[in-house]
């Protein structure tokens, strides 16, 4: 092994042999069970950042202890095609050469968005390969292979066949940048700080006039009736009659309607039914018509009149303006509400009447409420159900349609001829009605969602009925963030449950996002993300992962510091170094067999704690306590292992001639061995490594087998080891506190109850002398005089000040203290009988004096207590 350890020298070339030896592939083996991850398909437009690392360590933790567990591991990966974002991109891209989309066509775009897919899709599996993932690449998977596109088809066919999806008008979110439908789940919401208008509907005789407050006024111009609540006492009379619409001079009705809040405003809505997805419901309940006065592009169009061709900010402005010059603007309060954003490029949704391809929810959402309640898919942590509950339970229908040319398309044929539409698995040619091939397919594409929410199945190979399907379906863990239970989790369950008949895994496990060490979110605006791939190449992907997993805890959140970083980097050294001296020291191999009757009492604690912490981070892994597993290891590692036992190994092991010797080495190496199993998963170059360079069984951490207790738990010998380490801290400290030179070895004396002590103390003392630099350890029942009392929770350990103090230098230090606290007295009882001094000083000064001299005072009773009791010592 080398003097330091490396991990640019050693990360490739381990990861290479991984890969070359075929570790990480899951070939089918009906003898053992199959374990399961599918990897969430990162963007072909994304690069790793700090959430892929957190979220793609956790699950090569997982899949690497189940293979070390003896199943038949499964992590599958891939990519997702990303609609929005990649057409985004190429878009963008476009733009620079002048182009756009409708100048090159369908066709030529699509073999630009390939293009993109094959140069900046496999990147981020580069950098996931780089973080140590142990995926079966032979099974890399892309949403919109040939595979998977088919399995979009069926399932499209499928659900249009049993009537849950069907075309219809209804209230969309539309995006006026990205240009298309989103779904509900792609809203994001952000509190906005705007303006409540107060706005005048006069009656048509001016007889009376009912006031409205909204935050849109530029929507009011497709208003077709306003709205009382029907038990309103203030506006009963008006129902069933007629208002003008300012600006635009059309009457509407004054309706009825529970929906309209009393309290909020004057309690009197606009209703606009093309622009309110509220307001389209109302206008559903009572035949209003729609009037569509904003675009696809966010502008005004020819409904809204002299406002027409102004972007919709703009015309608000304007008509505010043209509101107060006519009489009907009331007031504008300030106002500050929830506004949605669409999750891609931020810019404020457009509610729109479009018709779109929905997908009916309520009959896919029962099943998938019900297997989460009855505990056949748990969350943990299980307070996250409520969020899934809360979508579930109050789910709309789903808008699958996108105006978009990158995705699956969707698998709808129109014959201009007949008006005939015909849903198919297969590309229509001839109309199934009248024979004509004059034939189109709908050029909208699906949401992003709709395929990844087959992932699970459709990877594996459904629709057909592959041998991966039947042996890997269900999956096991689906590990994931918290933002995305209702995008794709929820949608995950429904269509395991519709198309399998079986959910699609058994754990949700929710993982918290990744915060700069100030708490704050990454993001580009703040310029606070932190690039692993920088942090591998300075630290080592092993520094990397543990600092993202110590301390975590499922769901919750967690900050990133780079001086946990170097820590970890330190405690991969530490390993290192502890396996370097471990080596050097060993001429034993795995063949040899020890005489468990020479170990002693501290062979017998270290090999207890191995069992213990076999057990619980074994324990810790099973119930996805990686936080807690990992803190274990690490304290075991540096402070049990290291600090202590290899520490209290060296007497023995540097007498070769010592009878227990060879056992001690086993020890040695059993603990070394396991520890590294133990850590493997969590750091996999480092640990690997080393098991290499140690005489082993099996030829690689990654496929060896995973720890069980030995069966050893001595009670006795882990309490007298710590009893020990007590009286060593203790002593340590002591030395820290008084300055003692390391030349200087004090006898110790110690006075104990515990009649078991007296025989333990004898064994101690080399480790005593050892590890705390003290001569001897002495039974005494009684106290030494002047000498230091350490207080333990067994006993008392007493240390003679004469063998700690060099008394003359000690003497002398103390006297030329005292003088110098004669002189402060001296000058601060001049100071204090100047009557000058204190009538004309601040009172604060005056009162600050006195409290020095007081404190002098004290001070040098002091110093002359301790030279009277040293000069005793001479």
């Amino acid at each position: 092994m080398q003097k330091v350890y490396n991990p640019k020298e050693v990360e490739d070339r381990l990861y290479k042999m991984w890969l070359d030896k075929k570790y990480f592939h899951a070939k089918i083996d009906y003898s053992k069970k199959p374990f399961t991850i599918v990897i969430p398909p990162p963007n072909i437009t994304g690069q790793l950042h700090m959430g892929h690392a957190l979220n793609n360590t956790i699950q090569d933790i997982l899949i690497r202890f189940k293979r070390m567990q003896g199943y038949c591991t499964l992590w599958l990966p891939g990519t997702d095609h990303a609609s929005i974002a990649t057409e985004a991109k190429i878009v963008e891209k476009m733009k620079e050469e002048g182009l756009t989309k409708e100048m090159i066509g369908r066709e030529k775009f699509l073999e630009r968005a390939w293009e993109w897919k094959r140069v900046y899709g496999g990147r981020i599996i580069e950098q996931l390969k780089k973080l140590g993932a142990s995926c079966d690449w032979d099974r890399e998977r892309f949403t919109m292979d040939e595979g998977l596109s088919n399995a979009v088809k069926e399932v499209f066919v499928r659900l249009y066949e049993k009537g849950l999806i069907y075309k219809g008008e209804r209230m969309i979110n539309w995006c006026p940048t990205c240009h298309t439908t989103i779904s509900d789940a792609e809203v994001e919401y952000e509190e906005k700080k705007g303006k409540l208008y107060y706005i005048k509907y006069p009656a048509k005789d001016n007889s009376y006039h009912i006031v409205v407050a909204t935050t849109r006024p530029e929507t009011m111009l497709g208003d077709t009736a306003v709205a009382v609540n029907p038990n309103d006492q203030r506006y009963k009379h008006l129902i069933g009659k007629t208002v003008v619409l300012p600006l635009v001079n059309r009457e509407i009705p004054v309706i009825a309607d529970d929906y309209v809040d009393m309290e909020f405003g004057t309690g009197v809505v606009k209703i606009t039914p093309a622009h309110d997805p509220n307001d389209f419901e109302i206008g559903q309940r009572h035949n209003l018509p729609m009037v569509q006065v904003i675009d696809t592009k966010g502008y005004m169009n020819e409904n809204a009149g002299k406002y027409a061709g102004k972007e919709r900010y703009e015309a608000r402005k304007n008509i505010v303006k043209d509101l107060k010059e006519l009489g009907f603007l009331v007031k504008e309060v300030d106002y500050t509400h929830n506004v949605g954003h669409c999750y891609r490029c931020s810019t404020v949704i457009e509610p729109l009447v479009s018709k779109q391809w929905f997908v009916k929810m309520k009959p896919l959402a029962e099943p998938a409420i019900r297997v989460v309640k009855e505990g056949k898919i748990k969350f943990i942590p299980e307070r996250f159900e409520k969020i899934y509950f809360n979508w579930m339970e109050n789910i709309k229908d789903w808008c699958i349609s996108r105006q978009l040319w990158w995705g699956h398309r969707i698998p709808a044929y129109y014959c201009r001829d007949c008006e005939n539409m015909m849903v198919s698995r297969e590309e229509v040619k001839v109309c199934s009605k009248c024979g004509s091939s004059n034939v189109y397919q709908d050029e909208d594409t699906l949401d992003t969602w709709f395929s990844s929410a087959l992932w699970p199945f459709s990877t594996l190979g459904w629709p057909e009925e592959t041998e991966d399907l039947k042996y890997f379906y269900p999956t096991d863990v689906l590990v994931t963030a918290y933002d995305i239970i209702f995008f794709w989790v929820a949608r995950m369950i429904f269509s395991g449950l519709e198309h399998m008949g079986k959910e699609p895994f058994k754990y949700v496990l929710i993982h918290g996002i990744v915060r700069d060490a100030q708490g704050r979110k990454m993001s580009k605006s703040l310029g606070n993300g932190i690039d692993p791939l920088e942090v591998i190449e300075k630290y080592g992907a092993d520094a990397l992962r543990f600092t993202l997993v110590t301390g975590i805890s499922p769901g919750n959140d967690t900050r990133f510091h780079m001086e946990k970083v170097e820590a970890n980097r330190n405690f991969a050294n530490k390993i290192w170094n502890a396996a370097r001296f471990v080596l050097m020291n060993l001429d034993i191999d795995t063949s040899f067999k020890p005489d468990a009757s020479k170990f002693t009492f501290t062979e017998r604690w270290i090999l207890s704690r191995l069992d213990t912490l076999v057990r619980e981070v074994t324990e810790n892994l099973e119930k996805f306590e990686i936080g807690i597993a990992a803190q274990k290891l690490y304290d075991f590692i540096w402070d049990e292992f290291c600090d202590w036992y290899i520490e209290m190994s060296k007497p023995t092991l540097y007498n070769k001639e010592a009878s227990n010797n060879k056992e001690v080495q086993y020890v040695l190496l059993t603990v070394l061995t396991d520890v590294l199993k133990l850590l493997h998963p969590f750091m996999p170059f480092v640990t690997e490594e080393i098991y290499l360079n140690l005489p082993h069984v099996e030829e690689s951490l990654v496929i060896a087998t995973w720890p069980k207790p030995r069966g050893y738990q001595f009670t006795e010998d882990i309490q007298m080891v710590e009893k020990l380490i007590e009286l060593i801290r203790s002593l340590r400290n002591l030395r820290l506190e008084r300055n003692i030179k390391p030349d200087i070895k004090p006898k110790v004396y110690i006075k104990t109850d515990e009649l078991s002590m007296a025989n333990q103390l004898s064994l101690w003392e080399i480790y005593v002398k050892r590890l705390a630099n003290f001569d001897q350890v002495i039974i005494s029942n009684e106290v030494p005089e002047d000498s230091v009392a350490l207080v333990l929770s067994w006993g008392v350990a007493y240390v003679k000040l004469k063998e700690i103090v060099d008394v003359q230098a000690e003497l002398k230090r103390l006297l030329d203290e005292k003088e110098r606290l004669l002189k402060e007295i001296e000058r601060s009882e001049k100071l204090l009988s100047n009557q000058n001094f204190l009538q004309k000083a601040p009172e604060k000064v005056v009162n600050e004096e006195k409290e020095k001299y007081e404190r002098y005072k004290q001070m040098l009773l002091s110093v002359e207590q301790q030279i009277e009791r040293l000069e005793s010592l001479r």
